[in-house]
């Protein structure tokens, strides 16, 4: 086509993707479409959210499938952003289909629109493209016809991307598979020079149709349409406190961010208990009310939805009115990513970050979340040099919990050092060499973004052009409308009825420990005879805990007590009435006889306090703690079900204790995988206690 006749062409199909005849490209966009489907090039868009990245890749596939190319094979990183896009494609007479975890069913289906030709846009997630089956199976035939590759939300390709995910690191393999001369396209909105660089030097490799290599086009990241605002309140209760003063008065509905599942699901029934119709949206909400929640949201039936970083990339709602953080992202780059979200077709929207004292120790546990570590990496490539293992069976062999496992196997699978078949992963054979620079460096990376983003807490220059300068922008400037250009716009008064109400919510206590019920696969070649369910009388009851750990009331308290380093000490009284709310608060079928505690190698003075303490106001007799046998319970948390088991299988006794026949309290410090209040709970069983009810003072996770 003529540079004439594409841009006809391009314009025409741009107009019916957005509904109006009097629609015109933005800057760059047109530059874009015409270097993919005239150039046949490889292009890296990076431009800020509501752009129009999505008109580039839907006006360019349907170019190119009127001059006959392939479908358009589409990875995509959430299920959210794929419904998003699918919707987008249709209004543009686009053809879209997904393939992802969600619809199964559909496959077969989708399979055969492709073989008929009947597909422009095939959704995928970056994981299908190592599903054994849609490898070896269904990707090379596509591979062998596909019109173009779209890599949406790119950023997550690097490792220094703010959002980095391993399976991103397979797109450089499939590029090479590719015939010449297929264009491709990357997309980002949060991408700062290094991730920029990085990228594009992962999208050129070889076969690049142009001896330009990739075009970059990148355009000023400034969100004109945003108001932005820190407010630093004091505690927890504040914060929340100010949610039910004021969610009523931020413009239409939103989005409110937590850090965590357990404070998103807490505010999200404070804030309905105080009227406010609101939902909350996590990693854990089953798939179809996250589904029914975005749609709710979308047609503004809801004031907003209470989410972490599970609804983030992608989510389009171009009229979203506010953005509220309770707790601030690790880095300023997720955090424009973030409120990215609003104001995207309204002249105005209000994005408020209220940081919290909790924020660094969050941070510091996903920080290195995503990197392998070298003695568990060299323990599962040794295990997998035999015959191919399932997840569930290596992780019964090496020490590792199932999802730092299954991230582990995906970055070694993408370095070469594993590979997943049909029957299990297995290793390959390649050599591998822990890469301690490059991990060295992303942790220092990791760091210097947490510290950037305590700076855009306290800076008194503009927010937006401090937003804009960690994303390289060079055209960073005042915004004219944030809290330090133009002053506070958004009230710091909070009523007093509401403080109330947020404290009472933060100050209540009880959080059910759910009792083990089977025995983990595996754990018979560790030494542990068991298998199948556990003995129904030799089974504990469910457990109470005071808190979690990641709680908003609580469980500040809590972690101070949990911290690395906090010396052993008694519990302090205020944390120990509180446990005794939550025992007059248990309902359990018939009250305890006696109380026995765990015995704590790390806190002992703590474990006896709470177990003293207990006894005493309930007026219970404490026959002390059972014996340690062996040396007492061997291992470190962290480990999976199996070894974890193991760690304090018949290390218990409970011998010396005079064991009543009836329900026994038995308190310990903090319950994680629960394995040793089950194995606790079934040497009280078997010496004559009727019933086990477990209490820890805390509950991690």
């Amino acid at each position: 086509m003529t540079p004439d006749s594409t841009r006809t062409a391009a314009l025409a199909a741009l107009r019916a993707l957005v509904g109006r005849d009097a629609a015109q490209f933005h800057d760059g966009q047109f530059e874009a479409i015409e270097a993919l489907v005239d150039g046949r090039r490889r292009a890296l868009v990076v431009q800020r959210t509501g752009w129009g990245k999505s008109a580039v890749y839907f006006v360019a596939t349907l170019l190119l499938r009127q001059q006959g190319a392939g479908p358009t094979v589409l990875v995509s990183p959430l299920l959210a952003l794929m419904r998003d896009q699918i919707a987008a494609a249709e209004r543009a007479g686009v053809r879209a289909v997904a393939i992802n975890s969600t619809n199964a069913h559909e496959w077969t289906d989708v399979l055969a629109q492709l073989e008929r030709d009947e597909v422009d846009v095939l959704l995928v997630s970056p994981e299908r493209l190592n599903n054994p089956t849609f490898r070896d199976e269904q990707l090379p035939a596509l591979v062998r016809r596909i019109g173009m590759l779209v890599v949406d939300e790119a950023h997550c390709i690097s490792d220094w991307g703010h959002d980095f995910r391993p399976d991103y690191r397979r797109l450089r393999d499939l590029i090479g598979q590719m015939p010449a001369g297929v264009p491709v396209l990357a997309t980002t909105a949060t991408a700062n020079s290094r991730v920029v660089a990085d990228v594009a030097e992962q999208l050129g490799g070889e076969g690049a149709a142009s001896d330009h290599g990739v075009l970059t086009i990148r355009g000023p990241l400034a969100r004109t349409s945003l108001r932005l605002g820190v407010l630093r309140l004091p505690d927890s209760p504040s914060r929340l406190a100010w949610l039910i003063s004021h969610l009523g008065d931020l413009p239409g509905s939103g989005i409110i961010y937590t850090l965590t599942v357990a404070a998103a699901n807490d505010t999200a029934a404070l804030l309905r208990s105080r009227g406010y119709d609101v939902r909350a949206y996590t990693g854990q909400t089953d798939t179809d009310e996250r589904t029914e929640s975005e749609a709710l949201l979308k047609d503004n039936r809801v004031k907003a939805l209470v989410a972490t970083s599970a609804l983030g990339m992608g989510f389009d709602k171009p009229d979203l009115g506010f953005v509220v953080h309770l707790g601030a992202p690790s880095s300023p780059v997720s955090y424009y990513q973030q409120v990215g979200r609003a104001g995207r077709a309204t002249e105005s929207a209000d994005v408020l970050l209220l940081p919290g004292v909790e924020d660094r120790e969050i941070w510091h546990y996903f920080a290195t979340a995503s990197m392998p570590d070298r003695d568990r990496a060299e323990r599962v490539i040794a295990a997998l040099s035999g015959a191919p293992l399932s997840t569930p069976a290596l992780e019964a062999i090496v020490d590792i919990r199932r999802t730092p496992l299954e991230l582990l196997l995906k970055v070694l699978d993408v370095d070469g050092a594993v590979r997943r078949e049909q029957r299990g992963w297995i290793a390959t054979g390649e050599p591998w060499v822990y890469d301690e620079e490059r991990y060295g460096r992303i942790a220092a990376e990791r760091l210097a973004e947490q510290r950037h983003m305590i700076e855009y807490e306290e800076t008194g220059q503009c927010r937006m052009e401090f937003l804009q300068r960690s994303l390289d922008d060079p055209t960073a400037a005042p915004c004219g409308r944030c809290d330090n250009c133009a002053g506070v716009w958004y009230p710091a008064e909070i009523r007093a009825e509401a403080t109330d109400a947020a404290s009472a919510a933060l100050d209540r206590v009880g959080v059910p420990i759910e009792p083990r019920r089977q025995w983990p696969t595996g754990a018979d070649r560790l030494g542990v005879p068991m298998k199948g369910r556990i003995a129904a009388d030799e089974q504990a009851a469910e457990g109470r805990a005071l808190a979690r750990l990641t709680d908003l009331g609580w469980g500040g308290a809590l972690r101070g007590i949990f911290a690395a380093g906090a010396v052993d000490a008694p519990l302090p009284p205020h944390i120990l009435a509180a446990c005794v709310r939550v025992l007059a608060e248990w309902g359990w079928a018939e009250r305890p006889v006696a109380v026995v505690a765990l015995p704590s190698r790390s806190r002992p003075l703590l474990v006896d306090s709470l177990a003293r303490g207990l006894a005493e106001v309930g007026r219970l007799p404490y026959l002390g703690a059972l014996e340690p046998r062996d040396g007492g319970p061997s291992g470190q948390p962290g480990g999976n079900s199996a070894f974890r088991l193991a760690g304090v299988w018949e290390r218990f006794g409970a011998d010396a204790l005079d064991v009543p026949a009836g329900p026994v309290l038995l308190v310990d410090d903090l319950a994680d995988s629960r394995w040793t209040l089950t194995v606790a709970a079934r040497e009280l069983r078997r010496a004559g206690a009727t019933a086990v009810l477990p209490f820890a003072l805390a509950l991690r996770g």
